[in-house]
């Protein structure tokens, strides 16, 4: 058996966990993700001394791991989840005085955030649903810290336009 490289494997250790967690929210199924997730580390393995030569190795590698869950949800039929459980697994749902208010706000909110260009979708699903930080999340994309606060100031303008909640200019 090939020894991997030791950055390829440090890698792997770093996201891999991550990955499986944002593949898991789309496909609904904790194997599905795993196994996706270890397709996407199998192709990135196979051409890591390319991927290596990207200006963005974690950028790519992210691109790599969405574009293999879009195509695991494909091929089981299946069109992303992430509307339908991330509004039921919502903690204020869960001690909602009014859960059926509760659910029709989450699905609004979950609804916009999927109409959101992709790289403000990314950023809102990965601090807002899965709860990684500003750097977390900066180090997932590979981009900036500042890159991602910028950005989640663009998606959060636009989720609140989209939800009719903007403040009014005096």
């Amino acid at each position: 058996m090939t020894e991997l490289p030791a950055d390829f494997r440090a890698f792997h250790e770093l996201f891999r966990e991550v990955y499986i967690h944002w593949s898991e929210l789309y496909l609904a199924n904790l194997a599905d993700a795993e196994e996706a997730v270890d397709d996407a580390f199998e192709q990135l393995y196979l051409s890591w001394s390319e991927v290596l030569e990207h200006e963005n190795p974690h950028a790519y590698a992210w691109v790599v791991v969405k574009h293999r869950t879009i195509d695991y949800a494909r091929a089981r039929g299946r069109r992303p989840t992430v509307v339908d459980q991330a509004a039921f697994e919502t903690a204020a749902l869960r001690d909602a005085v009014d859960p059926i208010g509760e659910l029709s706000e989450s699905m609004h909110v979950y609804t916009a955030i999927q109409a959101l260009p992709e790289r403000q979708h990314d950023v809102i699903v990965l601090q807002y649903c899965l709860g990684y930080s500003t750097q977390e999340t900066a180090d997932i994309l590979g981009v900036t810290p500042a890159g991602v606060r910028s950005t989640t100031r663009y998606a959060r303008h636009r989720l609140q336009r989209a939800l009719g909640l903007e403040k009014e200019e005096r």
